[in-house]
């Protein structure tokens, strides 16, 4: 499996939960021995601007966050590239599916999925995509930037027990073809997290589904980390999602 990290994503840029001291390293600490590590370039600004206004691309830099940002962001470009030919994951922060045009909360600064996937549809690699965001918080920046555009979908499970979950993530995986499957992979539903819902086993089986549908429609798949926050789970759910996109 590729993984797209930098050493940069350890430093703690704020003090919000996503910028914790620990939580990449307990990722880190839990991935399988053989995966391969990707280093990414920062996404230009023609790149951010796909997605946001430059006023909102100055903000951040006024925040003193663009590094950092545009870094991840760059990660999530990468990811997708990657995941054209294989599975890849991008191990990344600052998270940024709460990231819309011109504003971002939510401890996110670029909407890093519509950033990857623009860069794509621009370059003439992909007709149409599909983005499953399993995150606890629904993904309205996504929705924002991408949610008008008739080439892609967005997948925000709601359902609030697991088997009807799993089964609402499985429906629309099947529902349409797509060139590309994106992953908005937080793991903050997990049942030792916030949300208290998933167990660490569902990762693995959204992690088959969607490399099994990806293969039916002769598409890519990738994820991105968006949300995640106790550290003593963290790294075997993503873990256990990466084992899941393996199984071919």
């Amino acid at each position: 499996m590729k993984v797209v990290f930098d050493h940069l994503f350890y430093s703690i840029y704020t003090s919000d939960p996503a910028s914790a001291g620990g939580r990449i390293e307990s990722v880190i600490e839990s991935l399988p021995a053989d995966c391969e590590f990707l280093t990414p370039a920062p996404a230009t600004i023609g790149q951010l601007e796909r997605a946001h206004t430059r006023d909102h691309i100055n903000d951040v830099q006024n925040e003193g966050l663009y590094e950092i940002a545009a870094l991840a962001a760059g990660g999530a470009i990468l990811s997708a590239y990657t995941g054209l030919d294989e599975p890849c994951f991008g191990l990344i922060r600052p998270p940024g599916h709460h990231a819309s045009a011109e504003t971002a909360w939510g401890f996110c600064y670029f909407n890093n999925m519509a950033v990857a996937l623009l860069a794509l549809k621009a370059e003439g690699l992909i007709d149409t995509a599909f983005i499953l965001d399993f995150d606890l918080h629904y993904g309205d920046g996504t929705v924002n930037i991408l949610g008008d555009n008739d080439w892609v979908r967005i997948c925000n499970p709601v359902k609030n027990n697991r088997s009807d979950y799993l089964a609402e993530v499985k429906a629309a995986l099947y529902q349409k073809e797509a060139d590309i499957i994106g992953i908005s992979a937080g793991f903050d539903n997990h049942l030792d997290d916030w949300g208290g819902l998933l167990a660490t086993d569902d990762y693995f089986e959204i992690g088959r589904m969607v490399i099994d549908a990806a293969a039916q429609f002769g598409g890519g798949c990738f994820a991105i980390l968006e949300g995640g926050y106790n550290h003593e789970v963290l790294g075997q759910n993503v873990t256990a999602l990466l084992n899941g996109l393996s199984q071919m």
